[in-house]
């Protein structure tokens, strides 16, 4: 059997198959023209269409010349098939490094995976490996997994010529459309990430996303990761964070975690306990916390040297007037004051006298600068408030100009990293630097990430807060961390989708349905499969010929992945179908109930206003389910089924994107949570809170409340797939 050509979505190639096909010298047409997300198939010169990257495998081994490629004896072939069976488990985030541990355990006396050449198997796991770019390239480095590795290195540089070929093409174009780094060994982020973690200078054939730090040296870069602890982390931060750590990974550095904590009005302790959590959840190494308001003694001691260096004064300008001064280039009658007056009135600033409560501290810059942040800015404004972390000690709190480039000199950063929304204040961060005679750091910008019909301001998330339109900063409608892994998001998708964008300095509206559909990808190999009815007008089928005593089967939870466990699914005369199925059928129609066999509907009967009302039918196990329209999925009538609340929520605007000046307040979605009551079949009286499910043919759901007591409905957040609209019908 002639193969015609290979088809796959350009996002989703299937990169073990390309690879078998290259190293078999199987000639392979290959057509990237498929929608988003689809499975790759193969089709034949017959007609015949071969569905899913393991069958593909197997195909191409069985045609290939290469001897043995598909094992080289019936046992081989047998254990060959384990592994195909086995690989896709690499792609699951959450199992990624247990199967490293197990493949590193079991490579420790072997040079390939089945008997004593290369097969099919070492291809389709080699391919996972490299698939995932970053977090596999992470582990190759630590050395952690050494037979692993040396399994990896040998096959790469066996073939290096193939897979070079085949990465640089497919890999780094998973979403991107960048090619990745070649001669290195393929790189390994996960997927659909550009770029890669390789020590600078390696080689003139980097990814074209890959970007150096100005003048970076390997293993003397210290970076700092510095939230204002005034909301939880989101979506935002949380790409600051992961650059802050891709490039402390790279070149061997570190990173610190610094709470800018300079704003008591808005700070809590709650928010430094949650970001903290959120960072853990990222999985961000560091080095160690510290907190702004640990330098406050040393950020006294330099304003007051700046005000006896004239390099600094007071002004009792009115905030509104001072604001349209400096835009206007206008200099404040104070600037000329001596340095006797400004430190006089600086003693009453610390003091929060009522003559200092009217000042505040501003750098001598250079009023007259195109630039407008570097018009004297503000360095210190009275906050007569405790502060979370040292109480009242102090009436006064530096403005962020003045303590971030400070404490960034003094704790040793090297590189600051910020968004592209600062750049008009990095001349006034490098000004103040000089002027406090401190050591240079360097700055490198990124673009900020923005979501569309999405709002990443703390101040705007708080109003959703305190005025009650959220259930909290764990919201599943709100962008923070908490709130996106509540509603289901792996940590691997958001890195995966946050990496992709490199440290690009473009500025971009990113589409949410990306990030689910990469979500989609890790959890739809592993996550269990359940099933659902809706609650509302659901109809009761009678199985005239059906079991007159109910009985049991045990069966998968995941068809193609063993790791999912089993199920109990009881059979009876009488089942449970959903209102809208049971109105696509017809009499006399031949109907397949998923996991049981084919039934043939004899008879509906309906209320005088035309609603169905129940089904009579027979079963027709011998039928083919080839042969029918409608696979339905159903229930068992029994007392032993749990009560659902399936929840679905949609965005908190109506608008893609503000405008400049725009009030989010009139664009607020009126409508933004959807709950359907249901019934569920009883396996799910065992989901832990937290677990990930699907319902069969309704979607993906995140445990939010598990099974307490029957009178209790379990809670289950519906998770966006990428694709639909709608989860819930």
């Amino acid at each position: 059997m002639e193969i015609a050509q290979l088809s796959f979505a350009a996002d989703c190639p299937p990169l073990s198959a390309i690879a078998a096909a290259k190293l078999a010298g199987v000639p392979l047409p290959l057509d990237s023209s498929l929608p988003s997300g689809s499975p790759p198939f193969l089709l034949c010169s017959n007609g015949d269409k071969l569905l899913g990257t393991s069958v593909l495998l197997r195909h191409i081994g069985s045609v290939s010349k290469t001897q043995g490629l598909y094992g080289s004896t019936e046992s081989e072939s047998s254990e060959v098939d384990k592994w195909l069976d086995y690989a896709p488990i690499l792609s699951s985030g959450s199992e990624f490094e247990n199967a490293c541990k197990y493949l590193d355990e079991y490579l420790e006396k072997r040079t390939f995976l089945v008997g004593h050449s290369l097969t099919i198997a070492d291809i389709a796991i080699w391919s996972g490996l490299a698939g995932v770019r970053l977090r596999w390239e992470s582990l190759r480095k630590s050395k952690k997994y050494q037979n692993l590795v040396r399994w990896f290195n040998s096959i790469y540089s066996e073939y290096n010529d193939v897979l070079d070929a085949i990465i640089t093409t497919y890999v780094g174009k998973k979403g991107s459309g960048k090619a990745a780094a070649a001669k290195q060994g393929p790189s390994n982020q996960s997927k659909s990430v550009n770029g890669d973690v390789s020590d600078k200078g390696k080689g003139s054939n980097r990814s074209s996303a890959e970007v150096d730090l100005p003048d970076a040296e390997v293993g003397k870069v210290c970076l700092r990761f510095a939230p204002e602890p005034s909301g939880y982390l989101h979506i935002g931060h949380s790409k600051a964070a992961l650059m802050n750590q891709y490039f402390a990974q790279r070149y061997q550095g570190k990173v610190i975690v610094r709470f800018d904590d300079t704003n008591p009005a808005k700070e809590s302790n709650e928010f430094v306990d949650n970001i903290l959590k959120d960072i853990e959840t990222l999985d961000i190494k560091y080095d160690r916390v510290t907190y702004t308001s640990d330098y406050f003694p040393q950020l006294m001691e330099m304003a007051e040297k700046l005000i006896r260096e004239g390099k600094a004064y007071v002004d009792d300008t009115p905030r509104e007037e001072m604001q349209k001064m400096r835009m206007d280039g206008v200099e404040s009658k104070c600037r000329s004051n001596s340095v006797e007056e400004n430190l006089k009135l600086w003693k009453e600033m610390t003091e929060a006298s009522e003559r200092g409560r009217q000042c505040c501290l501003r750098g001598k810059l250079d009023m007259q600068d195109p630039n407008k942040s570097c018009r004297d800015p503000v360095y210190y404004r009275c906050h007569p408030m405790p502060h979370h972390r040292i109480g009242d000690k102090y009436k006064l709190y530096p403005t962020y100009d003045f303590a971030c480039p400070f404490v960034d000199s003094i704790e040793g950063i090297t590189h600051a990293l910020r968004s592209s929304e600062y750049h008009d204040r990095n001349a006034q961060y490098y000004r103040i630097q000089e002027d406090m005679g401190l050591r240079k750091v360097h700055i490198y910008e990124f673009s900020r990430l923005n979501m569309v019909y999405t709002l990443l301001s703390k101040r705007k998330l708080l109003w959703f807060v305190q005025n009650g339109k959220v259930d909290g900063w764990d919201d599943p409608r709100f962008p923070t961390v908490q709130g996106i892994v509540r509603r289901g998001l792996k940590i691997e998708a958001l890195i995966q989708f946050i990496l992709e964008q490199g440290a690009s300095k473009n500025l971009n509206l990113m589409e949410w349905d990306k990030l689910w559909s990469i979500n989609k990808r890790i959890i739809d190999p592993v996550c269990p499969r359940h099933t659902a009815v809706i609650e509302e007008q659901r109809v009761l089928l009678h199985l005239v010929d059906g079991p007159e005593t109910a009985f049991v089967r045990i069966i998968p939870r995941h068809k193609k992945y063993e790791g999912a466990g089993e199920k109990a699914t009881t059979y009876t005369k009488k089942i449970w179908l959903d209102h809208a199925d049971a109105e696509c059928i017809s009499v006399g129609e031949e109907i397949t109930l998923m996991d049981w066999g084919n039934a043939i509907v004899k008879g509906i009967e309906k209320d005088k206003d035309g609603n169905i009302m129940q089904l009579a039918g027979v079963l027709h196990l011998e039928g083919s389910v080839k042969t029918t329209k409608l696979k339905l999925t159903w229930l068992p009538e029994t007392n032993e089924l749990v009560n659902l609340s399936l929840v679905e929520f949609d965005y908190l605007i109506t608008k893609k994107k503000l405008e400049e000046g725009e009030d989010f307040l009139d664009v607020l979605n009126p409508s933004t949570k959807k709950v359907t009551a249901a019934i569920g079949d009883s396996n799910m009286r065992n989901l832990k809170h937290g677990e990930i499910m699907q319902l069969e043919r309704k979607g993906y759901f995140r445990c939010d409340v598990p099974f307490v007591r029957p009178s209790k409905p379990m809670v289950l957040i519906a998770i966006p797939d990428g694709r639909q609209q709608s989860v819930l019908k």
